[in-house]
């Protein structure tokens, strides 16, 4: 079994390799998950007032919006997991580990406020008022 692990990184230690590598999943995909939780379920509400009060449109966008930030999210962090040192001890582990789980955190606060960015603009184009109505034409009767 230690000589399969060793054939993953010639260099530094493979179990500590490993064990950074699991950490780093876990925690980056269990942050993904909470934060897609928590902006479909508060996100709702500012969805329907972007619709106008249409809810079934604005549930079906939701949803879309979390599939697509699974999607992008998961795929970065195992696209990252390649990237960077490998871990030769506990040390270093954290300290990878740390690192990439910072970028995890900073690439999900970039989507949320550029999610947040659209849909404020979709919202006041939404409640954006049309020409001024017309002044009343006085009869030249006067009736």
């Amino acid at each position: 079994m230690n000589s399969m692990l060793a054939v993953v990184d010639g260099a530094g230690n493979p179990i500590a390799v490993i064990w950074t590598y699991l950490l780093y999943l876990a925690i980056s995909v269990a942050l993904t998950v909470w934060v897609a939780k928590t902006l479909h379920k508060n996100g709702r509400i500012f969805l329907v007032d972007s619709f106008l009060g249409n809810e079934g449109l604005a549930d079906s966008v939701n949803h879309l919006l979390v599939v697509g930030f699974y999607l992008v999210n998961i795929g970065f962090v195992t696209l990252a997991l390649k990237y960077g040192d490998k871990a030769v001890d506990a040390q270093t582990g954290l300290e990878i580990l740390s690192s990439k789980v910072g970028l995890v955190l900073v690439v999900l606060g970039i989507m949320h406020f550029f999610n947040l960015f659209v849909f404020s603009k979709m919202r006041r184009r939404a409640y954006k008022p049309g020409p001024p109505p017309l002044p009343p034409v006085m009869h030249p009767k006067g009736i």
